[in-house]
């Protein structure tokens, strides 16, 4: 089965930026493009919308102005297969179940728009959290010239090779179908007393210092992805600080950042880590979460 680019739509403008993001993604990777909508019956706040009527007028008025939103789409792609899904149902479920059949899953960042359905703003943090397939972020606004312009695929680089492994085959994907330049960022701060083993020390120390080992280490984790993509070119970027503030003072100039993502279990629900919350919350370019597998 060829899975699809699935954009999540709700009317607002960075749902349709995300619309747009993804169909031009789904034509650089040759995949069909899937767009969503999950929407309730509403009262007062269909007729604040401008929706009045029963469920099936709702329906109607729905279906119309997703269709309307697809139109700009396929007149822009007219080779792209387009299907689009709406829904009646709950938000994140919907989401959820379209991202595990999904090749990714965009949504807007934020956002509330006219068509009755779900608040990307509310629910996008446990759909990134829950989603089993990589969730990019769309901001309102955003548009194809950074990527026209050859800007670089950011992504982080964290702990050991496999911790990372995830987001680096997503980061090399994406910029071997953009012809873009990957730089791999790895993040290093002074360890507190007995925070590193005796062995990592000792490590550190045959390397040269905390830095040397720090480069050593990102190098051995971007080998097989450079071996594995020898047309992308990569850039090692390894800097003292916090990982978040060196991935965000990085990608200023990014058409894309990538952050790796383990869920954390609360009382409460699911929730990203910080470094990854951070980055969504900060980066003015779109922000892939990839989820570790």
């Amino acid at each position: 089965m060829t899975r699809p680019v699935t954009a999540g739509v709700d009317g607002s403008q960075e749902s349709l930026a995300a619309l747009a993001w993804a169909a031009r993604e789904a034509v650089r990777r040759g995949r069909p493009l899937r767009v969503v909508h999950a929407w309730r019956v509403q009262g007062q706040e269909a007729l604040e919308a401008g929706i009045e009527g029963d469920a099936d007028s709702q329906a109607e008025w729905v279906h119309s102005a997703v269709t309307e939103a697809v139109r700009t789409v396929t007149e822009r792609h007219p080779d792209l297969e387009v299907t689009t899904d709406v829904v009646e149902g709950e938000a994140v479920g919907t989401l959820l179940a379209a991202a595990a059949d999904a090749e990714l899953l965009v949504v807007g960042s934020r956002g509330h728009g006219r068509i009755v359905g779900f608040l990307l703003g509310s629910v996008g943090q446990q759909v990134i959290a829950e989603a089993a397939r990589p969730v990019v972020l769309v901001r309102a606004g955003d548009q194809p010239s950074g990527e026209a312009a050859g800007r670089e695929v950011v992504v982080g680089q964290q702990g050991d090779p496999e911790d990372s492994a995830d987001a680096l085959r997503f980061a090399f994907e994406t910029a071997a179908a953009r012809g873009a330049t990957v730089r791999v960022v790895r993040a290093w701060t002074l360890p507190p007393v007995f925070a590193y083993s005796p062995g990592s020390l000792k490590l550190a120390d045959e390397a040269g210092g905390l830095e040397p080992y720090e480069k050593k280490a990102l190098a051995a984790a971007v080998r097989p992805w450079r071996e594995r993509f020898p047309q992308v070119p990569v850039e090692e970027h390894v800097e003292m600080g916090s990982a978040g503030q060196v991935l965000l003072s990085v990608a200023g100039t990014a058409q894309l950042t990538v952050v790796g993502r383990r869920a954390h279990r609360t009382a409460v629900g699911a929730r990203i880590g910080s470094v990854a919350h951070g980055v969504l919350h900060h980066a003015d370019c779109p922000v892939a979460v990839v989820p570790h597998t």
